[in-house]
């Protein structure tokens, strides 16, 4: 059970930050010049978001907590819990990036092609979606890091124990 958990985490974390980096790449290159090129791209967007990064992160999390269920050791090692925490504020970026991102800028797209918005409105909504994408980002890769690297940073009880690492 142990294993199985740790490949689906491992996988579905790689599907995390591979559909945030399509997202990412989509936004700089995906052509954007006419409003239905830009509603184009804002449903690729949505394809990747629901289809992998809502998908992968949900397995992520699901597998991190049954892990530290299944496996008592983890229970006690503060980046064990560092790392749940983060995949927390993880969940809500994504959903927050996924859900009202998309649709804003959209609607600003929309809304600026019928003369009722200013173009610089577009411009701060992709600008707030880049700082979240970013972040999200770097949590995702902190992440992966905490999961490899695994930090000594148990409780001090436990680490005057001397068994701080766990496979």
């Amino acid at each position: 059970m142990r294993k199985l958990l740790k490949i689906l985490h491992t996988l579905s974390a790689s599907g995390l930050i591979g559909g945030l980096g399509c997202h990412m790449l989509l936004l700089v290159y995906a052509p954007q010049d006419t409003p239905a090129a830009y509603a184009d791209m804002r449903q690729s967007i949505a394809m990747i978001s629901n289809y992998v990064l809502l998908p992968s992160l949900g397995v992520v999390l699901a597998s991190g907590l049954l892990a530290i269920a299944v496996h008592t050791a983890f229970q006690p090692l503060r980046w064990v819990w560092f790392k749940a925490a983060m995949g927390l504020l993880m969940f809500k970026g994504v959903l927050t990036l996924v859900g009202a991102m998309s649709d804003t800028a959209a609607d600003l797209a929309r809304k600026i092609e019928g003369g009722t918005q200013a173009a610089s409105a577009l411009q701060k909504a992709i600008a707030y979606e880049w700082s979240m994408l970013w972040v999200i980002m770097a949590l995702s890769v902190l992440n992966v890091v905490l999961g490899v690297w695994r930090p000594r940073l148990a409780s001090s009880a436990h680490s005057k124990r001397g068994s701080s690492r766990t496979a």
